[in-house]
């Protein structure tokens, strides 16, 4: 008989109802606020019932889903699943909810249906060897997309890069010579990979996939190295944000085959990053090693956007790996030299998505060194971040920082950090989420 999961039952009990003041919270209630808060988050219903409730407290059920632990987690006031007694079969890694990102709303069959699209087209981009057109415009449209998706919301260059695809395909079904035609191939690889990169970001790594098995056939016609180093990163991303991080790190070590530009210094940074993940900890440390001994500088163009890896957004990934291999001193080092970096640059210049990805890293690793202080000013401005830019890989990141502030609550500025994690995770558009915030006295009594 499997033993009761007495954390579960103590969370509920020591909820306070909300309809019976001075109760404790039922099983019938809880079902019920669960079910309200993911209508209102997915605007999905599910059918979460007392019942339910009552065999996973029993222990019957150790994992339940991942919409159904989010909102446990939420409506009992917990960061982990830890805390209810909720312990993942041997083999699967626990990772945070999959719910739907405020970045996708509104978006997510549209997403669904380009991969769909992409997967239509594989048989068409293996065979297909005719176009007449020239693709000058195709490229340019390509390049304007990549520089503009640092500081544009995802939905209209989803849209574009959808549109600059299917116009390569069009034109390939007509007449011309074979470099034109390989010319269109490298475009509609180029618009296939930023579209399989979009839906990492919009949540959706397993339609990035399909993307990327299409954008390999483009380069695979057109004999395009550097677009098949940069499918791979891609590949390696879709793979890192599902926690394979053995497959992520073999598109990684695949990709070093081809990368000529700054897609070597991407991958090669990203294979210490996915080893070190994988326990792979000397092959780790030698494959960092090698990363800080590749060119910073671009051998060949570049596109620019999330398609170029500039000398900071290499050293972030330096600081992900030290975060892996569990030296968080290094980590800040690495750190906090990124983010300078970043700061020097140029507005149009400056990727702030991976900016916010590398003070996450400073965070992390502050509160990994106890410095509370040092986390709460590493955070502030990822906290600032507009609704339409906190993608799923931040959102991911975010609840990795919410599990580390619990040993911090017993203080009021801890308490006030986790809450307002909680706040960016689950409630975006909280009203007043900024206002409400006033750092404590320096003077006043932490209780």
């Amino acid at each position: 008989m499997p033993a009761a999961n007495d954390l579960l039952r103590s969370a509920r009990e020591r909820t306070p109802s909300r309809r019976a003041p001075g109760e404790r919270m039922s099983r019938v209630e809880l079902a019920d606020a669960v079910c309200a808060w993911l209508w209102e988050t997915t605007e999905v219903r599910y059918e979460l019932d007392g019942h339910y409730i009552a065999k996973l407290e029993r222990g019957a059920v150790r994992w339940p889903g991942a919409a159904y632990r989010s909102g446990l987690r939420y409506i009992l006031n917990v960061a982990t699943d830890n805390e209810l007694g909720f312990v993942p079969p041997p083999g699967t890694p626990s990772t945070e909810p999959e719910l739907e990102p405020p970045s996708t709303l509104g978006l997510d069959e549209e997403v669904g249906r380009a991969g769909d699209e992409s997967i239509a087209l594989l048989t068409f981009a293996e065979e297909s060897n005719v176009g007449e057109l020239t693709v000058e415009q195709l490229h340019a449209d390509i390049e304007r997309i990549s520089q503009l998706y640092l500081h544009t919301p995802t939905k209209p260059l989803f849209e574009r890069s959808r549109a600059v695809r299917d116009r390569a395909f069009v034109l390939l079904a007509g007449r011309q010579s074979p470099k034109q035609s390989r010319d269109l191939y490298a475009a509609a690889g180029w618009a296939i990979t930023l579209l399989a990169w979009m839906s990492v970001d919009l949540g959706r790594p397993e339609v990035a996939e399909s993307h990327a098995r299409t954008a390999w056939a483009c380069a695979e016609a057109a004999d395009h190295n550097e677009l098949r180093g940069w499918i791979r990163a891609t590949q390696h991303t879709a793979a890192f944000w599902q926690d394979e991080f053995v497959r992520a790190a073999d598109h990684a070590q695949d990709g070093l085959r081809y990368a000529a530009g700054t897609s070597r210094l991407f991958l090669s940074s990203a294979l210490a990053v996915d080893l070190a993940r994988s326990g792979q900890l000397s092959e780790a440390r030698a494959a960092l090693a090698a990363a800080q001994e590749v060119p910073e500088l671009p051998s060949v163009p570049e596109l620019g956007g999330p398609l170029l890896c500039t000398p900071e957004r290499a050293e972030g990934l330096w600081a992900n790996a030290q975060l892996a291999l569990g030296d968080a001193h290094e980590t800040l080092v690495h750190a906090d030299r990124s983010v300078a970096r970043f700061e020097s640059r140029p507005h149009v210049l400056r990727n702030p998505g991976s900016e916010r990805m590398v003070r996450l890293q400073q965070v992390i690793a502050h509160l990994t060194l106890g410095e509370l202080d040092g986390a709460i000013t590493a955070i502030e401005p990822v906290l600032e971040t507009a609704l339409e830019y906190r993608v799923r890989p931040l959102i991911h990141r975010m609840g990795e920082v919410a599990a580390l502030t619990a040993p911090f609550t017993r203080v009021a500025r801890g308490r006030q950090l986790r809450e307002r994690i909680r706040d960016f995770i689950y409630r975006p558009d909280l009203p007043g989420r900024r206002a409400a915030y006033r750092p404590p006295s320096l003077t006043a009594k932490e209780s």
